[in-house]
């Protein structure tokens, strides 16, 4: 049966994405980004996943204020790069996993979980940028990956705890898939950061450490945080750490934690890492 064997967070700034595509990574200013993932690289190296389920948003690329899904899953073959504005960035196109990717779908839906099913996917920096961050520069992706596009941009956001109990259910909907597979589950996003307003450049480094041992040692209650909580502490675009969530809900009670890396600044972002396992 198909298994998750691990679980990965990182933040998804596109500046980060920048610096790698214009070749900047040795520069002061982001050489010590890039530093906090030289273990993972290794470590991607050799323990390479079958299928890795990224959860990310969506930046009004694919998506937009004419159709909002709250959660949605990316059934393709392939899932092309998007243009931000500034053309494509220049990475290997994804490739999907569409048998898995399909059982999940069907596994949610009977579990009461309403999931929005997308034969096509334009994935932007959101998702990309996880996967530079990985595993390098590439002419192919190491993996097959599945999106889930989580709606952490506009009001109103599924709550910590939908997000945590997704993640649960991913877990049983992978378990239950009958090929032999191993599957990762990340979560990107965040960590505190506000990009616009009167606050814009807002870092709390307490914070966001206290999200991460919440994260680690009580899911259950950090899953109860309101959204208000995310706004006023962690910045308008602190909530994308609700799907840091789905990532802990599929790895089960216990985690074993394995790698964690904490920077600031990068773009004016605060960039949280972390590498855990599933826990007998």
């Amino acid at each position: 049966m198909a298994r998750i064997t691990a679980g990965v967070t990182t933040s998804h700034v596109p500046a980060i994405g920048a610096a790698m595509d214009l070749g900047k990574t040795e520069e002061d200013y982001w050489k010590p980004v890039f530093a906090g993932y030289e273990w993972t690289r290794q470590w991607a190296k050799e323990n390479p996943p079958d299928v890795v389920v990224l959860c990310y948003n969506d930046h009004g690329s694919a998506m937009s204020l004419k159709m909002i899904p709250t959660f949605a899953i990316g059934i393709a073959d392939q899932f092309q790069p998007c243009d931000e504005g500034y053309g494509p960035r220049p990475v290997p196109v994804v490739e999907g996993h569409p048998d898995l990717a399909i059982h999940i779908a069907q596994s949610l839906i009977l579990d009461e979980f309403d999931i929005t099913m997308m034969n096509e996917l334009e994935v932007d920096h959101g998702l990309t940028v996880p996967l530079s961050l990985v595993y390098g520069q590439v002419d192919k992706w190491p993996t097959k990956v599945i999106p889930i596009a989580v709606n952490v941009v506009t009001y109103p956001q599924p709550t910590g705890n939908r997000c945590l109990n997704l993640g649960k259910a991913i877990r049983r909907a992978v378990e239950s898939f009958p090929e032999d597979l191993s599957v990762q589950v990340w979560g990107t996003g965040g960590m505190s950061h506000q990009i616009q307003g009167a606050r814009a450049g807002l870092i709390n480094k307490e914070w966001d450490h206290a999200f991460i041992e919440r994260l680690l040692n009580d899911p259950e209650d950090l899953a109860k945080v309101p959204h208000i909580e995310y706004l006023r502490e962690a910045g308008a675009e602190g909530i994308e750490l609700i799907m840091w969530l789905i990532m802990r809900g599929a790895l089960g009670d216990k985690v074993r934690e394995l790698h964690r890396f904490y920077h600031v600044p990068a773009s004016n972002t605060a960039v949280g890492h972390l590498v855990w396992e599933p826990a007998a």
